[in-house]
């Protein structure tokens, strides 16, 4: 099952403008409540540490240790993404601890103005 705070390697396309596309790592912020049911999985979507040299507040970096990626990777909390299930691969390549899920959710709320 896909659970929150899980990383997967999806591929995002089709996508248009300034949308992430391609094979790209999303961490999983939905609900496992929503996650079991056959609906969408709500994502954030990630790229490389080096495409993004500076830090922001929209964003969460997080280094290859805490995530089971192979490099350090930046969550963009402003490119949120509903995606089908059957986007996802059958096992998570890392997951990110509660304390780096706090921050994601702290990232998003300041993106959405909650």
């Amino acid at each position: 099952m896909i659970e929150r705070g899980q990383i997967y390697f999806v591929d995002l396309d089709p996508t248009l403008g300034r949308e992430q596309s391609g094979k790209r790592p999303v961490l999983v912020i939905s609900a496992n409540r929503i996650n079991r049911l056959p609906l969408v999985v709500i994502v954030i979507v990630g790229t490389k540490g080096a495409n993004l040299p500076k830090d922001f507040k929209t964003n969460v970096r997080i280094a290859a240790a805490d995530s089971g990626l192979p490099i350090e990777t930046v969550f963009m909390c402003f490119q949120i993404r509903s995606l089908d299930s059957r986007r996802f691969p059958d096992k998570p390549a890392g997951k990110v601890s509660e304390s780096i899920l706090q921050e994601i959710d702290d990232a998003v709320r300041f993106c959405l103005e909650l």
